[in-house]
């Protein structure tokens, strides 16, 4: 619990004390109610990860096809793209067995705190005892062996903060602008003074002239 308050001066909650990331910010003090707070972490954790996930698949294959080394749609647009290698109904299928397996592992262990560090009687899942970190064939690096486990907590909750912050603007510049997220920033980076978040909104909900 070293970090920094979220608010210089501040005092951290208690009930906050030993979480990964604990900058001290609960404002509207919703954990303090215990069974509360294990299911904000746990919910924050998760979409962290979904986040990260999600700005990776947003980015790197944009950037990948404005330099030429791919052709993928972008991300708007991939979920009406047809692959020749699989049905949509059976890309849903698979979608919807694997990850309602993890899901249903997670929401199991959150439930029965450890459960998952127990032997299941197949190889690879039997978890780490932590809830929020499965291990085993969910961890091929095997970083929740490591002596910096803790730190890596710390860093991973960091970078799933800033990217669900990503995924907001993502969402808000694309449904505004209609572009992804790099088309986005070019144009800014062409025009600072007159392509900005503002002059899109403006000219998005039918502002007249200018705003420069």
């Amino acid at each position: 619990a070293g970090e920094a308050n979220w608010i210089p001066g501040s005092e951290k909650p208690a009930y906050l004390e030993g979480l990964p990331g604990n900058y001290g910010a609960d404002p509207f003090k919703l954990g303090e109610d215990p069974a509360n707070l294990a299911w904000y972490v746990q919910a924050e954790l998760v979409h962290a990860r979904f986040a990260m996930l999600g700005a990776a698949g947003i980015l790197i294959p944009e950037a990948l096809t404005s330099y030429g080394l791919w052709d993928v749609p972008p991300w708007y647009e991939a979920g009406a793209t047809e692959f020749s290698f699989a049905s949509p109904q059976t890309l849903f299928a698979v979608q919807l067995l694997w990850t309602g397996f993890a899901e249903y592992r997670r929401y199991y262990d959150f439930k029965n705190p450890g459960s998952m560090g127990l032997a299941q009687g197949a190889e690879g899942f039997s978890g780490t005892g932590v809830n929020g970190y499965p291990g085993g064939f969910f961890d091929p690096l095997g970083l929740s062996k490591s002596p910096k486990f803790e730190e890596y907590k710390v860093k991973e909750i960091a970078n799933g903060r800033l990217a669900m912050v990503a995924m907001a603007g993502i969402y808000g510049s694309t449904t505004i602008t209609g572009e992804g997220p790099l088309a986005c920033l070019a144009k800014h980076q062409a025009d600072p003074w007159h392509v900005t978040v503002l002059s899109e909104m403006w000219t998005k909900f039918g502002g007249e002239g200018t705003l420069n």
